[in-house]
Order: structure tokens, then C-alpha cells, then sequence
């Protein structure tokens, strides 16, 4: 007889997860406290509840995760193949939600000339920022309405393909605003039939259950996170990503090793995870050299796409870190783009890691050919950071955040901490005072003299 556990809807599972909380965190209280007994001079303190409470709540999750109905988007190797997928689902006009750069850049052009022949009507919503706002969700939203839309193409970056999620979650949820998603399995319904086309090899979203959004008015940025929000089909289609500037190229190119990597050292992998992340770490140091310095090469772009593709599939199900938790907090205050906030971040984050990721991080140096099973792992650590941090180097990417203000810090520590803190499983927990090191850092001050007025 199979475990009924099986049976379970997944909008039950949230239910099933609570209790696996409370039991983890009952058990994990008694042996803390049995510690406290046996070390009278000692308090518990509430940080080390909140730490428990943390790990109660990935380890939950994590085993939670077979239960689960993740699922990968079907690839499509072109833009032309859309037309026949939309006739296949029956769909009559195609929302087509993307950004004024990617409008400009004439990237859409070989969509819409297919969209043409096939007879399918479709509209395009091209006002999508970096960082999609709320505001940018009821325009789009308004406009598939008017337009009696059944279908929705996400066409750009992770902001177009956000949007693109976010307007279909409120096309099925007329009843709820985006705030009310915010969070986990808040979603529940089926979404239109929704197509991604990523133009950067770096967000993953189009394999992620994740829409981040930033509200038009506090500037703070959530995630509505459910698994009808997987596109159904992945665009991998190299030809749109061919006049991506060198920087950006680079830029979310780092975006998507970091997602490999935060995915790699967290604690609620799997095999199938590990095997993506793994995958997508060796595309990536093995082509991405060869993307910025020569863009109009094919191959080297296709497999920058799978290596996004990969990435994506891994954190989807591992989650990523304090990286991107800081970063969502720099682009929702300041408009730093996603991919630069995590392309400076990362060696900065893996470093203060320490130690713990090491073991990790050997296994990634070997992924990326620079180093094999007999060297050291703390050797082999070293060589992956150094690696990562050369790799800015020579795309000209700089540690500095210049829009960061000093009175911003402790709000932006909070936003990093709310939305790291307990979902993320991380190797090494961090509250909000601790997360306040890597603003500092990204300051214009030395890293040094930023260190310093943190510790103050």
C-alpha cells in the first residue's frame, strides 16, 4: 500500500509542514534545554531559539520536498515553436509582457512574426522595470483582461518573466492583492497557460516557482512563491540573447552561478539538485568567458541558457542564501539590478561562510576544473572564491554599491533577515546585525574601514 502521504493535495501540505515544524522544534527545544540543565550557568538566549527554530523549519521542509509537486518546465529550442504550443493548448490571444530595451533591441520580432503566420492575435505589454512593480502588475493585468487574453509569454529578463507570473497568479486570484500571495503555496490555482522566453542566461526563472515583486510604494520586495507559477515551457532560444551587451552578459551570467552555488551549499539539497547545480557550474566556467568576449557565438550562448536552465531547476527545490537576500534588498531600495547585486556578493558571502562550506566547495572547483580529489578541500575552497573574484576582475565589476546610505542599513538588514530567516538553509545562520557587515562593505569605504564602523 503506498504512504498516503502521497495522496495528499499540495495545499494541504502546508498543514503537514506546520506540524513537521512543531514536532522539530519540540524535539530540538528538549535537547537544548537538557544542555541548559546540564550547563547551569548558562541562559538560553533568543537568538538561540530563533536558530533553532530556523533549522526546525528548513529540516521540514527539506523533508517535505519528495511530497512535493515540483516540476520542470518542458525546453523549447525556439521562439517558433510557440505558435504551435498555443494552438496545441487551444489559447486565442497571447499576452506578450516584456521591457522597452528588449522592444528597442527588436527582440520580440521573430515571436511576433510567428505569431502572425499562425493566425494568433496577441498584445504586448513593454513598460516592465527592472524589479517589476505593483503598479507594473496592474497595468499588464488590465490589459490581458481588455484584451480577453488566455495565454501569457513572458519575453526578457527575470523582471519581464516575474511580471508575466505575478499577472497570472492575479488573473486566477481576482479576489486577493499580491501582498496577500506574498510567502508560500498562497496561490493554489492553475494559471493561464504561461510560456517563458529568458534574453539572459542568469535569473532562472523560467524554471522557478518564485515572481519577485517590489511594492510601488514602501519599495519593498517580497517573493510569491507556488508551484502553478513554473512556466510550462522554457524558451532556450540562443538567437535572443545574442546582443546582450558584454556586461550583462556577465553580469547574469554570475547570477546564475550563484544560484548553482547557494543551492549546492545549503542544507536541504538532493541528488537531483546536486546533479543540476553541478552541471550548471561547469557550463558556466567552461562558457561564459567565451560569451562575453565573443557574443555572436551560438554554441557558447546555448550553453549559458542550460547552464540557467539548470541553475534554476536546482535552487527551485534547494533554495538559495543570504546572496540573494541581500541583493533583493538592494534592488528593491535602489534599483540595483539582480545579477550585479549577486555577481558582487557572492565571494564576499562565501567568504564569511568560512570553513563550514568548504567540503562543498571543494566539489565545485572540481565541476569547474580547478582542482581535483586530492587537493585539500580548504586549498580547493580558496581556488573557487579567487576564481569567482578573478572572474569579476576581468568583466569589470566593481565591490561597491555607491547608492547605499548609512541611515538605510539597519532597514535593509531587516528585509534581508525576513526573507533569509527561516526560509533559506543556509550553511551558517546570520541575523540582521550580522547581515549589516555586507552593506558596509559594499559602501564606498575600504572594506577594511567598513568592517570597523559595522563592529562599532
Amino acid at each position: 500500500m503506498p504512504c498516503p502521504v502521497y495522496s495528499f493535495e499540495y495545499q494541504n501540505i502546508l498543514t503537514f509542514l506546520f506540524y513537521l515544524v512543531i514536532f522539530f522544534s519540540e524535539v530540538t527545544a528538549v535537547r537544548q534545554s537538557a544542555k541548559q540543565q546540564a550547563a547551569p550557568g548558562k541562559e538560553l538566549s533568543m537568538n538561540t531559539l530563533r536558530k533553532i527554530y530556523c533549522r526546525a523549519f528548513q529540516k521540514a521542509f527539506h523533508i517535505a520536498i519528495p511530497f512535493l509537486p515540483y516540476r520542470k518546465p518542458k525546453i523549447a529550442g525556439s521562439v517558433k515553436e510557440l505558435p504551435e504550443i498555443i494552438m496545441r493548448h487551444k489559447c486565442t490571444h497571447v499576452l506578450i509582457i516584456t521591457d522597452g530595451g528588449i522592444m528597442k533591441l527588436g527582440l520580440t520580432r521573430r515571436l511576433e512574426k510567428a505569431l502572425k503566420e499562425a493566425g494568433i492575435p496577441y498584445t504586448i505589454y513593454d513598460k516592465t522595470v527592472a524589479n517589476p512593480t505593483t503598479v507594473n502588475v496592474r497595468e499588464a493585468l488590465e490589459l490581458y483582461h481588455k484584451e480577453d487574453c488566455d495565454a501569457i509569454i513572458g519575453f526578457g529578463g527575470g523582471s519581464s518573466m516575474d511580471c508575466a507570473k505575478a499577472v497570472g497568479a492575479c488573473a486566477v486570484k481576482p479576489n486577493q492583492s499580491l501582498a496577500q500571495m506574498k510567502g508560500i503555496l498562497k496561490v493554489h490555482k492553475k494559471l493561464p497557460l504561461l510560456m517563458a522566453v529568458p534574453t539572459t542566461a542568469g535569473t532562472g526563472s523560467e524554471t522557478t516557482l518564485a515572481a519577485v515583486i517590489t511594492d510601488a510604494d514602501t519599495r519593498y520586495k517580497y517573493a510569491i512563491n507556488d508551484f502553478p507559477l513554473i512556466p510550462r515551457y522554457a524558451v532556450l532560444d540562443p538567437k535572443v540573447t545574442l546582443s546582450l551587451p558584454p556586461f550583462i552578459t556577465a553580469t547574469t551570467g554570475i547570477d546564475a552561478l550563484t544560484h548553482a552555488v547557494e543551492a549546492y551549499i545549503g542544507n536541504s539539497t538532493t541528488i537531483d539538485t546536486r546533479r543540476d547545480a553541478l552541471k550548471a557550474v561547469k557550463l558556466i566556467f567552461e562558457n561564459i568567458d567565451i560569451a562575453y568576449e565573443h557574443g555572436d557565438n551560438i554554441q557558447a550562448r546555448r550553453n549559458m541558457l542550460h547552464a540557467s536552465f539548470y541553475a534554476g531547476c536546482a535552487f527551485t527545490k534547494s533554495y538559495v542564501g543570504y546572496v540573494h537576500a541581500v541583493a533583493h534588498s538592494l534592488g528593491g531600495q535602489y534599483n540595483v539590478p539582480h545579477g550585479l547585486a549577486n555577481a558582487i556578493l557572492l565571494p564576499l558571502v562565501l567568504r564569511e561562510y568560512g570553513s563550514c562550506i568548504d567540503k562543498k566547495l571543494h566539489r565545485l572547483a572540481i565541476a569547474a576544473g580547478l582542482a581535483d580529489k586530492n587537493t585539500p578541500d580548504h586549498e580547493a575552497a580558496e581556488l573557487f572564491i579567487r576564481a569567482i573574484e578573478e572572474m569579476k576582475e576581468r568583466f569589470g565589476i566593481v565591490n561597491i554599491v555607491k547608492e547605499i546610505q548609512e541611515t538605510d542599513i539597519p532597514k535593509l538588514a531587516h528585509y534581508a533577515d525576513k526573507e533569509a530567516n527561516p526560509l533559506y538553509p543556509v550553511p551558517k545562520l546570520m541575523d540582521a546585525s550580522e547581515l549589516e557587515k555586507f552593506y558596509y562593505m559594499l559602501m564606498s569605504l575600504t572594506s577594511k574601514e567598513n568592517t570597523s564602523e559595522a563592529e562599532k
